[in-house]
């Protein structure tokens, strides 16, 4: 079959790889459409150390099954739609034990850690499925998962109506992130550099947006989210909290990135500070809210690209032109 394949970082190239077989309790899937997350820029850069190389990445997917392998559960059969969560918890390690199985010790998922969906044909457990309704396009199957990481994140922070919410970085999860604090009845103030970016952030209900935090003349907010990854930002958004303010560092930065916080602030306006890993038993809460129409899917999905122009997706994604770059390794018809 034909994959993208990142033979190590610097290397990727589209090309032939052996069909996956599936294993006991596994489903072989046709790909649908794949989405490209900042994890796969990261992979593609040598910057994500999980990852052993060659792999073939993609972890936000949908399909349809094509083979089932022995004892698969659940009474699934061929020509089921699904999308997938990616998450590999090993199911017997302390934090798998005490419902924290994104915090796995022995940590694994789907196009990080073992090949993807970049490609015609996927492997994956069929625990990790998730019926699509038929109304549910490939594009919107594949978006699940981002939306999936919002809800955990919006879980570990938590939201109260009425409260001023600051999210810093309006790309595909800022937005998603967006829509879900203000359904929980908050007032978003979105910053971002890319104007056209933090437009859509007012179409989509900001109640104000701006270049950088600089520009809100000191406003103080309950909470903030940072949704960039880049430290910068994150001491921006900290500096913003008003007293027993909160703080989600969402984005991804790199291993060596480090912060400058106020400890005293910390402790004296009791500023709360957490993080937020991937996936935690939201995949099926954020399917829902995809099918019913509470994240608005048009607005994010904007590039799609097949399998062939893979290299050129991951360009496309870096220089910011678009939001939820996906690629189509069927062209859409699997």
């Amino acid at each position: 079959m034909r994959a993208a394949i990142i033979d190590q970082p610097g290397t990727i190239r589209v090309g032939e790889v052996p069909d996956p077989k599936p294993r006991e309790r596994q489903v072989v899937l046709e790909v649908g459409a794949c989405g490209i997350c900042g994890t796969d820029l990261h992979i593609a850069d040598g910057h994500f150390p999980p990852t052993p190389y060659p792999i073939v990445p993609g972890h936000e997917f949908s399909g349809r099954i094509v083979e089932l392998g022995a004892d698969v559960p659940g009474g699934w059969k061929v020509g089921d739609r699904v999308a997938v969560d990616p998450s590999l918890f090993c199911g017997y390690c302390t934090p798998c034990r005490t419902g924290r199985g994104n915090l796995c010790e022995n940590w694994n998922a789907t196009g990080d850690t073992v090949n993807g969906a970049f490609a015609e044909y996927v492997a994956v457990p069929s625990a990790n499925c998730y019926r699509m309704p038929d109304s549910m396009s490939w594009e919107e199957g594949a978006l699940v998962e981002p939306v999936s990481c919002a809800v955990h994140g919006v879980r570990k922070i938590g939201v109260e109506v009425g409260e001023r919410f600051l999210v810093i970085g309006a790309g595909t999860m800022g937005l998603i992130m967006q829509q879900l604090l203000q359904r929980g009845g908050a007032r978003v103030t979105m910053v971002d550099r890319n104007t056209a970016r933090l437009a859509r952030s007012t179409a989509l209900g900001a109640h104000a947006v701006a270049g950088d935090v600089s520009e809100l003349d000191g406003e103080k907010f309950d909470a903030a989210a940072d949704c960039t990854g880049a430290a910068p930002a994150i001491e921006a958004a900290f500096d913003s909290l008003r007293r027993g303010g909160r703080l989600l560092v969402f984005g991804v930065a790199p291993a060596e990135a480090r912060i400058a916080l106020s400890p005293f602030r910390i402790y004296n306006d009791e500023i709360t500070v957490v993080g937020s890993m991937a996936v935690l038993d939201s995949y099926g809460p954020a399917l829902d809210l995809v099918a019913a129409g509470v994240i608005d899917t048009k607005a994010l999905l904007t590039d799609k690209l097949p399998l062939e122009e893979f290299p050129g997706a991951l360009d496309l994604m870096r220089s910011g032109a678009g939001l939820k770059v996906q690629v189509l390794p069927g062209g859409g018809h699997a």
